[in-house]
């Protein structure tokens, strides 16, 4: 969870920043609303290289092991986010500048798309069947606990300093002070010792005489299905978690005209209350299932997604504070049990492979895009109803997919060997008398 968190930490934080000050550092020749869709557009880039890095780390993760490539992740993502603290600006360097930006945040994408798997993994396969979903939603609350970071940070540099003094020099802080949580983070894993259901899988496989195919081709022919329902499963929980944590800093300074502080001061009371609910809709999972829970967060969420802009519009501050925490304990209904669903969903020797890709996937086009499509469609409209009708169209999408999957918990990670899906392993002890 500590190291999940510094990695989300890294990620999150350049969004923060995305929203309140890239614009006037890397695109200040643009009209202010322009200059923040291009701002939100280098955000939304990172994300095209999530599913590449899902994909590649998960190949190596289920051929070498989860710990290798975990340490490698942590070790690429603390790199570019310190290297952005040291970036020249547009002032400096010109078109260079944007374009630097954009490297690093390519190469944030990459590394973090190799980090959720891995990480969730280590856990699932540490920990016992019964209680898995309680176990593995803990390093899902790092995200929360990286934007909780992320959010404090930035928000304790606007409070001592100036408009001026944090875009001269201020918001270099926070991605410099990566440095010292990427050891930190180093530290811990190096320490974690490998997946014991992975090593026995990797030593079955030794005994094989057959090759093995590679776990994308395998992963690919017997699991699209799963690795459909897995994207599918996303879209919601991904377009509302970006449109409640990034986009409505930008709708709160640029739409209702307030400090950038009342924004990130309800985020970031909305991601303490974000961390805490999470392993408790972990625990519920494991009560009541995964799909009961993760439809339960979706269906709320669809009907918040309404309420949430009638709040913000007050400019109340605790309405905003209520609009973003509500927003977020729906969303944790969704993302707590994610981590053990969608582990369950794959066999051990594509696991790695299968979560990350159906994870990362809709990464793209729905994470990714949430906070340039809202800013776009706020653009056109002129209204937040727009946006409204986008977050709950995804919710519908979430809702049918995991409706279309089978419940997963309480199934075993260690019976399977071969690759096989979760389901095809369960079709085949039925049949074994």
């Amino acid at each position: 969870m500590i190291g999940t968190t510094i990695e989300w930490y890294d990620y999150f934080l350049f969004g923060l920043a995305a929203s309140l000050v890239f614009n006037k550092l890397f695109f200040p020749d643009f009209d202010p609303l322009v200059g923040t869709i291009l701002s939100l557009g280098t955000f939304a880039i990172g994300f095209l290289a999530r599913p590449l890095g899902g994909l590649v780390f998960g190949h190596f993760g289920d051929k070498v092991g989860r710990k290798k490539l975990l340490v490698l992740s942590l070790l690429m993502m603390g790199g570019a986010t310190f290297a952005m603290g040291l970036l020249p600006t547009y002032g400096a360097i010109g078109v260079a500048a944007p374009l630097l930006l954009i490297v690093l945040r390519l190469l944030q994408g990459f590394a973090l798309g190799g980090e959720w798997g891995g990480a969730v993994l280590m856990v699932s396969e540490h920990g016992d069947d019964r209680r898995r979903g309680f176990w593995a939603s803990w390093p899902q609350a790092g995200a929360p606990g990286g934007n909780l970071l992320a959010t404090g940070v930035l928000a304790i540099l606007a409070s001592v300093q100036s408009d001026a003094a944090f875009e001269a020099w201020g918001w270099r802080i926070p991605f410099l002070l990566s440095g010292l949580l990427v050891l930190i983070g180093l530290w811990i894993r190096l320490s974690v010792a490998e997946s014991p259901v992975f090593l026995e899988a990797a030593r079955k496989a030794r005994e094989q005489t057959a090759p093995e195919k590679a776990p994308i081709v395998r992963v690919l022919r017997e699991g699209w299905r799963q690795i459909l329902i897995a994207s599918g499963a996303r879209f919601a929980e991904n377009v509302s978690y970006y449109v409640i944590t990034a986009f409505i800093l930008v709708y709160i300074t640029t739409e209702l005209d307030l400090p950038r502080a009342a924004g990130l001061n309800a985020v970031l009371i909305g991601s303490a209350i974000h961390f805490a609910s999470i392993p408790v809709w972990g625990w519920l999972s494991d009560v009541l299932g995964r799909r009961t829970v993760y439809i339960f967060g979706a269906s709320g969420m669809l009907v918040w997604s309404f309420v949430l802009f009638a709040l913000l519009d007050t400019a109340s501050q605790g309405a905003m504070v209520l609009a973003v925490s509500v927003g977020l304990v729906l969303h944790g209904a969704m993302y707590a049990p994610q981590a053990a669903f969608f582990a369950e969903l794959f066999g051990t020797r594509v696991r790695y492979t299968g979560a990350s890709i159906g994870y990362q996937l809709a990464s793209i086009v729905a994470g990714g895009l949430a906070p340039l499509v809202a800013t776009a469609l706020l653009a056109a409209t002129g209204s937040s109803l727009a946006i409204s009708f986008y977050v709950a169209a995804t919710c519908v999408l979430t809702i049918v997919a995991v409706y279309l999957a089978k419940e997963t918990r309480g199934s075993s990670l260690g019976e399977d060997d071969s690759g096989s899906t979760s389901e095809q392993v369960a079709e085949q002890r039925s049949m074994t008398p």
